[in-house]
């Protein structure tokens, strides 16, 4: 799976994508992440992305033309199944939705600054806007790290344990039951005996029951969904 990101600046994607699981991945072929410094694109001597907005206000806007041109020559060369732009006014991006985008082969990320992008750009090339919560945050570069994670976790091959995601949270609309590792008693605390039983159905029994339990407690919006 490749990954096209737009972004003015690409420094703060740089350790995200080279450590972990995530450089794995791309070690392996498994993912492709490619930055784009929209300052390439900038115009004038100083490379201008951003001005002020028409009508007055506060902040400055991205400027419609260098993201239009970067977009543009993207699209010449490549073939995209999602450009997704972002944003906090976007639809809020979830476990369904990552699983969804996992599938695909080819998505452009545009990366936000400011009060924004030129609303142009997301009436002409954007084909979803997302957002990661509801809060503002500096910069696109974040979302976007969070946005590649989930997604590349649950490429065939880049977790060791391919069943490891899909006993997350938020897979099944449930949050995680408990886990406990080694040792078995811990300062008078010990570990639930069943999950010590070796018997597999009631394990995965006990494991059901948790988690329905703990998302009726923390996220019962969770058991209406779909």
């Amino acid at each position: 799976m490749v990954f096209d990101i737009i972004s003015a600046v690409p420094e703060l994607l740089e350790s995200p994508f080279s450590h972990s699981i995530m450089k794995r991945a791309i070690d392996k072929g498994l993912m492709e992440i490619n930055i784009i410094n929209l300052r390439d694109y900038g115009l004038g001597p100083h490379r201008q992305i951003d001005d002020y907005m028409y009508g007055g206000g506060a902040g400055m806007v991205m400027m419609v033309e260098p993201l239009d041109n970067c977009i543009t020559e993207l699209k010449a060369k490549h073939t995209y199944d999602e450009i997704i732009f972002l944003t906090p006014d976007g639809t809020t991006y979830d476990q369904k939705m990552a699983n969804r985008l996992s599938l695909q082969k080819r998505i452009l990320l545009i990366l936000g600054h400011y009060k924004g992008i030129d609303q142009r750009i997301r009436d002409t090339h954007v084909t979803m806007e997302l957002s990661i919560g509801d809060y503002v945050l500096s910069g696109g570069e974040l979302p976007a790290a969070v946005l590649v994670d989930s997604i590349g976790r649950l490429l065939p091959g880049v977790l060791s344990d391919a069943a490891s995601a899909l006993s997350d949270s938020h897979q099944d609309n449930l949050l995680a039951p408990p886990v406990y590792s080694r040792p078995a008693e811990y300062k008078g605390e010990v570990v639930p005996e069943v999950l010590l039983s070796g018997h597999d159905k009631n394990i995965e029994e006990w494991r059901y029951a948790q988690a329905e339990q703990k998302t009726k407690e923390r996220r019962p919006d969770l058991l209406d969904k779909e």
